[in-house]
């Protein structure tokens, strides 16, 4: 049987990275005490999610990856603890600039680095003035404890996204996440229609799926939590609210989730020929 302990973190955070990077080890190390192999923290942890407005400040914020705040810190802390943490990070690569993802191994080590793929443009949520379009392609990081595959919030609406992870060998699927509402209509509730797209993963790729999203008011707009872990069936193994500050932790068999995968026939009734539509521009 292999199992994988995953853990999900879920808090507020404020605009400074050093308080930030202690409150998240924090509640990284209350997982890795909980037995967490890989332990998931939010979207763009080091500071308040800058996003919401166009400022050209901002931008000081960037760094390269081996000089990362954000990246140190997991690097030295995954090594201290033994665990894999996949990273958020605003990367500076020159005059380029992308919200990225560096995977750490329990050495500390920087197995890979993930750029966001999808980056959104609307009202709170103005990425594309700060962020090109990731170039990494879509990633997976194999481990003795499974293959990992982690996109990044915006990613995580596109069925494209966790499929194409799952064919390069995904054994789980993680989505670091910050989201709450929308400037530009109170009365939109975006949390269901968040949680259902990323079940909606599971269900239709039988993988497990873990969310992790922030919590709080930052200037004016409130991100609504609801981070989970969802079982090959789209179940909820763990799930906090809107307020909650804490770990979730679930172990999974995926010797058992292979099965399950296998008899549901997704992947062998598949028709590749039938879906060139699917990458022609519209």
């Amino acid at each position: 049987m292999t199992e994988i302990t995953v853990a999900a973190l879920q808090l507020a955070l404020t605009d400074d990275v050093a308080e930030n990077i202690a409150r998240v080890s924090g509640l990284i190390r209350e997982a890795a005490a909980k037995g967490a192999q890989v332990i998931l923290p939010p979207e763009l942890f080091e500071g308040h999610y800058f996003c919401q407005v166009e400022d050209e400040g901002l931008f000081v914020r960037a760094k390269p990856t081996e000089e990362h705040p954000s990246v140190i810190a997991m690097r030295k802390l995954a090594a201290e603890l033994g665990v894999y943490i996949p990273t958020s990070f605003f990367e500076a690569d020159g005059p380029h600039h992308y919200n990225s993802l560096a995977m750490i191994d329990p050495k500390g080590a920087i197995m890979g680095v993930y750029r966001k793929s999808h980056i959104p443009d609307g009202p709170g949520y103005e990425e594309k003035f700060y962020f090109r379009p990731g170039n990494t392609g879509f990633k997976v990081w194999p481990t003795p404890h499974g293959t990992l595959g982690v996109g990044v919030c915006w990613d995580q609406w596109y069925p494209e996204t966790a499929r194409a992870m799952m064919l390069m060998g995904a054994d789980i699927l993680f989505f670091p996440t910050a989201i709450g509402n929308e400037p530009h209509d109170p009365e939109l509730d975006t949390s269901r229609l968040w949680q259902r797209a990323m079940v909606g993963h599971s269900v239709s790729n039988v993988v497990p799926v873990i969310a992790s999203n922030r919590i709080g008011t930052e200037n004016g707009q409130t991100f609504y939590g609801h981070s989970f872990i969802a079982d090959e069936r789209g179940d909820y193994l763990a799930s906090f609210g809107r307020e909650e500050t804490g770990v979730l932790v679930a172990t999974i068999d995926l010797d058992r989730v292979k099965r399950h995968r296998a008899a549901f026939g997704f992947f062998r009734d598949r028709r590749p020929e039938l879906y060139g539509r699917l990458v022609q521009d519209i």
